[in-house]
């Protein structure tokens, strides 16, 4: 069957993926207000996923990790991200994944959050690329499309001594955030990696295509990239945080206020509607995001920031 990566016109645009932004209800405010070429989930643990469900034998209507694997039809195609540094338990997740209906399965090699590279998973698999290849290898048993986002090196940049194995393990994509783990997000991204990548790519796995990810702000700006690079599609972060409407081409301070925080209270009711288990103080991250740029942000943020529930920041908006 042939992968829907192969359907996309060039270049595409992907939703990063982000913890405790890119859940079920902030997909579903995007989705109404310009769609993804590719939706992505948060980064689910397959370690966690497979604990929960076969030891503890929690009913997966109760399931943290199952309800971060929570989907709308809208949202097709769309990729669950998973993270682990065990092969078992990446066939696991990834089978799983198939099952629930997922259009693909992405491995995180990126993150630099100290508690997943404790577990040798994230960023950590930077520097055991055998292991990396190996958990490729036993995703690719579930029959989806498997693609990895990772980053430029570790302490330093490795890119061909890094890429080269991931490459010839011919995942269906791979992201590059152009930066590397040491850097965090405290540089600019650098995009003149990407056409090293991209020939290396070319050299060693052709049919890998490559998706370029790091300060990109708008559709506008990610197309130039591509076009500079040659990568095939480009993954906005950031772009999209308090700005839903990036996919459709607007920029953040192109929107007025009335709609942004119409957005917000929409966003705020899906959130209580779809993530019940999750504290609503989630929420407060995004009304940061949406309220500023406009004079009076501060204080209106301020004034935001005291609400608890939907209701409360529905009233205290049309206030």
């Amino acid at each position: 069957m042939e992968s829907f990566w192969n359907r996309l016109a060039k270049p595409f645009f992907v939703m990063a993926p982000m913890a405790d932004v890119t859940d079920a209800a902030f997909r579903a405010l995007v989705a109404t207000r310009g769609k993804p070429d590719v939706f992505w989930t948060e980064f689910v643990s397959a370690d966690g996923l497979y604990h929960t469900r076969e030891i503890a034998k929690m009913p997966d209507a109760e399931n943290p990790l199952m309800r971060d694997l929570v989907y709308s039809e809208q949202e097709h195609p769309i990729v669950a991200q998973i993270f682990s540094s065990k092969p078992e338990m990446v066939a696991y997740a990834a089978k799983l994944v198939a099952e629930l209906g997922f259009d693909g399965v992405d491995l995180n090699m990126g993150c630099p959050d100290r508690a997943i590279e404790r577990q040798g998973a994230g960023a950590a698999l930077i520097k055991t690329p055998a292991l990396a290849v190996e958990l490729i290898a036993v995703a690719k048993t579930a029959g989806l499309p498997v693609s990895v986002k990772t980053r430029i090196g570790y302490h330093k940049e490795t890119l061909e001594e890094w890429l080269t194995p991931i490459l010839l393990a011919q995942p269906a994509t791979l992201t590059l955030h152009l930066r590397t783990r040491k850097e965090l997000s405290l540089v600019p991204a650098d995009w003149e990696r990407m056409k090293r990548a991209v020939a290396l790519r070319d050299a060693l796995a052709p049919d890998t295509l490559l998706i370029g990810n790091g300060d990109v702000q708008s559709v506008e700006e990610g197309k130039r990239l591509a076009a500079e690079t040659d990568c095939d599609g480009v993954m906005i972060g950031r772009g999209m945080f308090g700005n839903p409407w990036v996919f459709a081409g607007r920029k953040s301070e192109d929107t007025p206020l009335v709609e942004k925080l119409a957005a917000l209270t929409e966003l705020a009711r899906l959130f209580e509607q779809l993530r019940p288990s999750k504290n609503f103080s989630i929420l407060k991250k995004h009304i940061k995001a949406f309220i500023t740029g406009y004079p009076g942000a501060a204080d209106l943020r301020a004034k935001l920031m005291e609400a608890n529930t939907a209701a409360e920041l529905e009233q205290l908006i049309n206030s």
